[in-house]
């Protein structure tokens, strides 16, 4: 498997924790992808359409062969799966998929934007992404994350360490 993509996922409807180990058993479930990395997970106020429950975010690294838009209809049956409804924008869900970096690659199609438009711009993202991938510490001062961090309430929910991983990591 020779492309890197990391992929943010969230989820504030229902048992959260839950949708979130499901989304990345299901992804590393499949042939083409394998799951490298999973960063802590982090409990977050919601952003744009506040009026909804706090979310518990995360970030996964990932090897697969499937090209972005390939990843995208995997990311998107994943969702559909876990009963995404998408109804407001921005609005509560069970389960979110973001691919936020593929490769090294500028990627603007229709209906897949890499490196997502907005990721530098939220803490929820950019936090969890710092901690499994330091290379991307070049675009963003440790400043702003902690201001975004501050601002956007984000608070480590469950941390990982070596002895507390996801259940796909276990020996």
């Amino acid at each position: 498997m020779n492309n890197i993509a990391y992929i943010a996922l969230g989820s504030n409807i229902g048992e959260r924790y839950i949708y979130l180990t499901e989304a990345i058993q299901f992804l590393n479930k499949n042939q083409h992808i394998q799951v490298d990395d999973v960063s802590s997970v982090y409990e977050t106020d919601p952003v744009g359409y506040t009026d909804q429950n706090c979310f518990l975010n995360l970030v996964i690294k990932i090897s697969t062969n499937l090209s972005p838009q390939e990843l995208l209809k995997v990311t998107q049956k994943v969702e559909n799966d876990l009963g995404r409804k998408r109804e407001i924008r921005w609005g509560p869900r069970t389960i979110d998929l973001d691919i936020l970096l593929y490769n090294q690659e500028n990627i603007e199609a229709e209906s897949l934007i890499v490196p997502h438009p907005r990721m530098f711009e939220r803490a929820f993202v950019i936090v969890p992404l710092l901690e499994i991938n330091q290379d991307i510490k070049q675009n963003i001062s440790r400043s702003q994350v902690e201001e975004m961090k501050r601002r956007e309430g984000v608070t480590v929910w469950k941390q990982k360490n070596g002895e507390d991983a996801f259940v796909l990591f276990e020996s």
